[in-house]
């Protein structure tokens, strides 16, 4: 145990959050935790609102030879930019004091949530503890938050651009999870002296989600239990956020008000759902139905619950971050209709595999025109069409297809001592795949 190179994962999100990227690196390190020596401080549980009863500011725990840090933080509300700003300098502050706290680490993996303190916080640690810093970006800012115009102020967008590239510039590896995102990351220096990189995919567990038909006994249920079954569904699946135009997209369901037999479910929460509601509830469609998160291993029969799957990114979003949703709507063989700019790596993946239908952000008559086509479409035909996207996932996105890619560069970074140049052969070979 003691000649075990030693991980220290500050990820905020972890087991048991619902958020996607702490069930992707519960995965991660649980494949890893023989390989290694892991730590892993996160925030305690409540990305969905799961209660936690902590009481200790840090709390040790096991996650089978996994040691957890838990923070114990102010309770967030999304709705309220004070209350976010709260909590992510509370983490800030807890999550470095109980990096500085362990008592050695090789390599330090930081992702970028919170925004640019993320990093920021991979950047400390190096320097106080003179590790190795990974910096896996899934979502590029301040470029995402100027995006959905978060904020209006250029000066604070401007500091946070200097600080992310800082630590981009200081970090031994950059991670990224879509190969869009590679133009971006050279964008920010000019295309000179570009940091080393990785493109990782993020996965789905594809022997867990399968795809099932709606005949399915869990899958029946659940239609039955929401009064939904003989419906065409139209499903999104997850965080109800900022950055995915939903509460614009939601009103061109008002066009299907007279259509008896198709139904828009949003599954999940966020800082936009009660907008949602509110339009809902003015207008008074019966065609719109909300949701909670479902259990983590109920998904498996929720996402089967649908026809077609609403994968979306707002305007501006391209290169700068990837929605993960698209691997289990893959892994389930269901159609998408991806809301997402040309060129964008969920347009490649829906382009490759065959499996959707392609509308440009804010183009809300060709979002309707593409439902309708899906609604219209033989069943057989949109069945086979989802079934692309699960053959095209099984060739290319596995969970262990992705997580062999992260060993390589853990191994390179913790034993060779050598970064891996963007320019090798295996690094070549991780971004064309």
């Amino acid at each position: 145990m003691d000649n075990k190179k030693k991980i220290t994962f500050v990820i905020n999100y972890f087991y048991p959050d619902l958020a996607a990227t702490s069930q992707l690196l519960t995965e991660l390190t649980s494949n890893i935790q023989h390989d290694y020596d892991i730590t892993v401080i996160a925030a305690q549980p409540g990305y969905a609102g799961e209660k936690n009863y902590g009481v200790k500011i840090f709390e040790e725990d096991f996650l089978e030879a996994i040691k957890v840090i838990r923070i114990k933080l102010p309770e967030v509300n999304k709705k309220s930019k004070i209350s976010r700003i709260k909590y992510i300098v509370s983490y800030f502050i807890l999550a470095n004091t109980a990096l500085l706290k362990e008592k050695r680490t090789d390599i330090i993996f930081t992702i970028s949530q919170p925004p640019v303190l993320g990093g920021l916080i991979g950047s400390i640690g190096k320097f106080f503890k003179r590790s190795k810093h990974i910096y896996s970006i899934h979502d590029f800012n301040p470029e995402q938050a100027a995006a959905v115009k978060y904020t209006n102020n250029q000066f604070i967008f401007a500091v946070a651009k200097v600080i992310d590239k800082i630590n981009c510039r200081y970090a031994d590896h950059i991670l990224l999870v879509g190969n869009d995102m590679v133009e971006t990351l050279k964008e920010r220096f000019k295309h000179k002296n570009v940091p080393a990189y990785t493109v990782i995919s993020n996965w789905t567990n594809e022997t867990e989600i399968l795809p099932l038909d709606k005949d399915h006994e869990k899958v029946t249920g659940f239609l039955k239990e929401n009064g939904i079954q003989d419906k065409f569904i139209v499903m999104y699946s997850g965080n109800l956020g900022l950055y995915y135009d939903l509460e614009n997209i939601v009103k061109v369901f008002k066009n299907f008000d007279d259509v008896e037999d198709i139904v828009f479910l949003f599954i999940g929460e966020g800082a936009v759902k009660q907008q949602m509601q509110n339009y809902i509830e003015k207008e008074k469609l019966e065609n719109v139905l909300f949701l909670p998160y479902q259990p983590k291993e109920f998904i498996r029969y929720s996402l089967n619950a649908a026809d077609i799957h609403l994968v979306v990114n707002q305007k501006g979003i391209k290169g700068v971050s990837v929605p993960s949703k698209i691997y289990g709507v893959m892994a389930a063989g269901k159609s998408v209709l991806g809301v997402i700019e040309r060129g964008s790596e969920i347009d490649r993946l829906i382009s490759e595999s065959g499996n959707g239908i392609v509308v440009e952000p804010q183009d809300y008559n060709e979002i309707i025109s593409a439902i309708k086509q899906f609604y219209n479409m033989d069943r057989d035909t949109l069945k086979e069409m989802g079934m692309n996207g699960r053959q095209y996932l099984e060739k290319h996105l596995t969970k262990a297809t992705s997580i062999n890619k992260y060993r390589e560069v853990f191994h390179s970074l913790a034993y060779s001592g050598e970064d891996l140049d963007e320019n090798s052969i295996d690094s070549q070979q991780q971004i064309k795949q």
